[in-house]
């Protein structure tokens, strides 16, 4: 077994906490391409500073995204306590896509980089049961149609975020029809035939960064 790593001294844990605000800021104005010495500008800090926190870009975007997780997986947890089952779905779906409404830079890792495909595997692994459990209540309350699964959602959440990416500047607003239409669809779809499984929603994601 390996160790873990000692505790940043607090100084270096605010300096760290320090780059990824800034960075997540400039990323979700400018996109993922922001260089370290912007960030590192924005932030008051020095280069070397940048480099002994995070001496990797893929650091730092392992560091962003992993608290995009942390705060989806919350949300999903949110939803599982609704009442009403659809109600506690559609919540999930739509607040999920207002934080990548804010940030261009989410955007792109999620639809179209390379360098999150692992990163995306790692948190589709931990999202999927609980999107799971989410459809499931909405079968069970006769929300949904037989069949529904995750993967169906992801697709929605695939295509509602590419209309999202292509309208961000001329049309921010146009994802939330998009979505309407897609949910609207998917409530009263005929589900019957093959279902896909949870590889599809690998696919969904990662094929578009090849």
């Amino acid at each position: 077994m390996t160790e873990a790593p000692p505790p940043l001294r607090r100084d270096a844990e605010r300096n760290r906490q320090l780059l990824l605000r800034t960075a997540y800021e400039l990323m979700a104005s400018q996109g993922l391409d922001v260089s370290y010495e912007d960030i590192a500008r924005a932030a008051g800090t020095g280069m070397g500073t940048m480099y002994r926190r995070f001496p990797q870009r893929q650091d730092l975007l392992n560091a962003l995204f992993s608290e995009h997780v942390d705060m989806v997986t919350d949300l999903a947890e949110q939803a599982s306590r609704y009442d009403d089952a659809w109600a506690g779905l559609t919540w999930f779906l739509e607040r999920q896509l207002e934080v990548e409404a804010r940030s261009r830079g989410l955007g792109e890792l999620l639809r179209g980089r390379s360098q999150a495909i692992e990163l995306v595997r790692r948190a589709h692994d931990r999202m999927t049961p609980l999107v799971a459990g989410l459809v499931d209540r909405a079968v069970r309350a006769g929300q949904l149609p037989p069949g529904a699964t995750p993967a169906d959602f992801a697709a929605v959440h695939v295509m509602v975020g590419s209309v999202m990416d292509v309208s961000r500047q001329n049309a921010p607003w146009l994802w939330r029809r998009a979505l309407r239409i897609a949910l609207a669809g998917l409530r009263h779809a005929d589900l019957s035939g093959e279902q896909p499984d949870e590889t599809v929603i690998d696919h969904l994601y990662n094929d578009q960064a090849k």
